[in-house]
Order: structure tokens, then sequence, then C-alpha cells
């Protein structure tokens, strides 16, 4: 079976040399950039890329106008690296679609935890798998999702919360649920990353957005009339 491939780039050479020792030790094969313009360009060229790795503060093109270029053309996972602890740039980020947020510094091993974790999710996509409910059609091999027949385009983490809200239609999910299984890891953090998900999804859903209820104090539910 052939490595998935991981685009690494970030402006400081050890940084890059220690995170990509360690994916080189979990099997992965790494791609490095040392700017953000190498980065489009190795991208967009090689076209077989599985998951990027960026800093947000680099040389030529930023974090954020990369991120903003590979998804006007790519659901790929994005993992945002960045020494700011401002709220309103992980905002950003998850706006941007950014599917982790990571402030440095960081334990390269985590950074693997989580590398692994959306690979797997990614790798182990069922290829039969239709999710339908309430005028909402998904199709978990083809990464599709259609709004009463209307094709919809969500970033990689919104497709998977509204996957796992449909996979529990009826049922009351704690926003600590819902973070350990989407996210899948333990998320030393609070409810904006979710509330800030949710809101973007329910906007691309138009009317259909209604179908995901609030709980008060509590997170949320997908239900159908």
């Amino acid at each position: 079976m052939d490595k998935l491939k991981i685009l690494l780039v970030d402006d400081e050479s050890r940084m890059r040399k220690l995170v990509r020792d360690f994916l080189v030790k979990s099997n992965y094969e790494v791609v490095e950039a040392e700017d953000g313009e190498a980065a489009l360009d190795i991208f967009f060229e090689a076209n077989d890329v599985d998951l990027v790795i960026l800093d947000v503060m680099m040389p030529k093109v930023d974090g954020w106008q990369v991120c903003k270029e590979i998804r006007a053309y790519s659901k790929v996972p994005i993992i945002m690296l960045t020494a700011k602890s401002d709220e309103r740039d992980e905002l950003l980020g998850f706006e941007l679609g950014v599917d982790e947020y990571i402030s440095k510094p960081f334990s390269p091993k985590i950074l693997v935890a989580r590398v692994e974790a959306i690979l797997r999710r990614t790798s182990q996509v069922s290829a039969d798998k239709l999710l339908e409910a309430g005028g909402i059609r998904i199709d978990k091999a083809a990464h599709s999702v259609m709004v009463d027949g209307q094709v919809v385009e969500l970033s990689y983490k919104e497709f998977e919360l509204l996957s796992y809200f449909m996979e529990n239609k009826g049922i009351a999910l704690s926003r600590e649920k819902i973070l350990n299984s989407v996210w899948n890891y333990d998320y030393f953090g609070d409810a904006r990353t979710i509330d800030t998900h949710v809101k973007k999804l329910r906007s691309k859903m138009g009317e259909k957005g209604d179908l995901i209820k609030t709980i008060w104090g509590m997170g949320y539910k997908f239900e159908v009339e």
C-alpha cells in the first residue's frame, strides 16, 4: 500500500525537521515547503497530497491565503499551526475550513496523533454508506451532500459533523460527546469549536439548517419532524 503523503509548510527549518522525523517514523511520506508560494506550487503540481500541515506566519504568502486557495479547489484536511493563541485567529481558521488548529509550542507526538486520527477517518469511509433524512442525502464514499436535490459544498469537518448528527438522529448530543466523536481526541478547549462549525453548517444548509436543534446548556440534536 502506498504511503499517505503529507505536505508540511513552515518557514522554520528546525520545526520542519522535528515534525518530519516524527511523521516519517510513523510511515508517512513528507514533502516540505518553506513558504506559502512554494506550498501552493507543490500542492497543485503534485495533486496527490492527503493532508496539509500549515504554519500561519510565513513569508511571500501566509497560511491564511494558502488555506483559501487550497479550499477553493480541494477538501483535503488542513491542520493549521500558529504561534498565536488569539481566539480570533482560531475562529478565522475554522471559517476558512481548517480541520484542526494547534498552537505552538506543541508536542510532535500529539500532532502525529491528530494526523493519524484524521487520515484514519478519511481512509475508513464505508464504500456503500448512504445517509438520508429530511431531504438531506449524504454519500460518504463520494464525500458529497445533497439538500433537496442540490449539491452543498461542505468542509471536511462540516461533513463529519453533519454525518455524526444524522447517524444519531433524534438523540441529544452534548458538546463533549460531539468533540470526542467528531474531533476524536481529548480537546482542551471550549464550545467555540463546535458552535462555529454548527453555525456555518446551518447557513450552508439553508432552511434545512433548522433540523439541527440547539439544546441550551448542553449541545445539539438533529431532528426530523
